[in-house]
């Protein structure tokens, strides 16, 4: 039961929920740069202290932590392991596809689904150079700082920074414009051509509210208006 194929179309679902509920949730901090070097370090350094005094400093951080580990880890290996299954039960060749007058080369084909795995791929190493440079500090555009807020500016006032940011981003909104969709079908939301259609619009929300709320900070430091 645990590797059966709907089992694991589940957890990739709700893994993905919770990874999207953390970039909503890390985008409103990101938003914090526009009030200033102060608020934007004491919102970074209250992360920290959350739980206090009944988790110790930076516990409720690393539970954090640690569940969206898991999450990554479970998304993952459901869509490796779905992928396989699904190359092995064709031979390598993919899975026929349904086609229409309006879609000659498959409805299932949208750039969105057929870019899913590559843009996850894309998009975990971005995550990685992104931790280097602003969590760890051990990456540093700019010049290294302890300050979150020195790190952001000095980070962002680089073109090419922002550039990679951007393209990062562009992938993350095709794999979320998808994978909001995918995710909500599979616990069974998509059960008429009206919930569909509903579907679609959320998905395509969320993926432009997430994707703009983390593209209007580096803009922002990129054109002087944050520094």
């Amino acid at each position: 039961m645990w590797r059966s194929t709907p089992l694991l179309k589940v957890a990739m679902a709700i893994s993905g929920i919770i990874l999207v509920l953390f970039l909503l949730a890390h985008m409103y901090g990101n938003l914090k740069v526009f009030e200033g070097q102060d608020a934007f370090d004491g919102y970074s350094h209250h992360l920290r202290e959350l739980g206090e005094p009944i988790l110790p400093y930076g516990g409720a951080l690393w539970i954090i932590r640690i569940v969206l580990l898991a999450a990554i880890v479970v998304h993952a290996v459901s869509a490796i392991t779905l992928w396989r299954r699904a190359r092995k039960a064709t031979g390598g060749k993919g899975g026929a596809r349904y086609a229409s007058s309006k879609a000659p080369r498959g409805a299932q084909r949208s750039y969105a689904s057929f870019t899913l795995r590559w843009g996850g791929v894309t998009i975990l190493l971005f995550v990685i150079y992104h931790l280097l440079h602003l969590t760890t500090n051990t990456i540093a555009p700019g010049g290294a700082s302890d300050s979150p807020f020195e790190r952001v500016v000095n980070g962002f006032s680089i073109w090419w920074v922002v550039l990679s940011y951007t393209i990062a981003l562009i992938a993350l909104a095709f794999h979320l414009r998808h994978g909001i969709w995918a995710a909500m079908a599979t616990l069974g939301a998509n059960t008429s051509p009206k919930r569909r259609k509903n579907l679609n619009i959320i998905a395509v929300v969320v993926a432009a509210v997430i994707v703009v709320g983390f593209l209007i900070p580096p803009f922002a430091v990129l054109f002087g208006l944050v520094g």
